[in-house]
């Protein structure tokens, strides 16, 4: 297969994550009050980061968060779109920089600190400066919030990236085949 086709089905394929990641996040989202929101919108950007790598990874992030926000018309807060860049770039570089590990291993460890670095650490101060809302206070129920979600997501990745049919699938995309 040509570069060029190969680069095509990564652009599909990254356009149908962030299609996935939107309505993730910004339709099926069940909200716990004014401060926790529970979703799964970082997932399909995971899976871009780790299918394709962290630049594909952080794009998909950013694109979910600035379309998701136009469509539902939620005002951009660029800290939180930044978060969601970091949640790609690194969900891509750890799963890599892990290669070494048991698949059960890097995918934990790959979906836990991409969440401290976007979701804990850099989505958490952008939301804090948005709605002045305490720091530490937002820090707490969004860790508690990560840990469920991250949890969840991170089981999901796991069985998926185990599945023989859909590592074949991503083998596809693969540039050395």
């Amino acid at each position: 297969m040509s570069k060029n086709a190969r680069h095509l089905r990564v652009m599909i394929a990254a356009a149908l994550l962030t299609a996935l990641s939107i309505v993730c996040g910004k339709y099926l989202a069940i909200r716990g009050g004014d401060i926790l929101r529970f979703s799964f919108e970082n997932l399909p950007i995971l899976l871009a980061g780790i299918a394709f790598g962290p630049a594909v990874g952080a794009l998909t992030g950013a694109v979910a968060d600035l379309v998701g926000c136009l469509l539902v018309g939620y005002t951009i807060n660029p800290i939180v779109t930044v978060g969601a860049i970091s949640i790609g770039l690194f969900g891509g570089l750890f799963f890599r920089w892990f290669r070494k590990m048991p698949l059960l291993a890097r995918t934990l460890l790959t979906v836990l600190i991409a969440h401290l670095i976007g979701s804990i650490g850099i989505k958490t101060l952008g939301l804090s400066v948005f709605y002045s809302i305490p720091l530490w206070e937002l820090f707490l129920w969004r860790t508690l919030n990560y840990l469920l979600v991250g949890g969840v997501e991170a089981a999901l990745l796991w069985t998926l990236l185990k599945n023989k049919g859909v590592r074949s699938q991503l083998d596809r995309f693969d540039e050395r085949s």
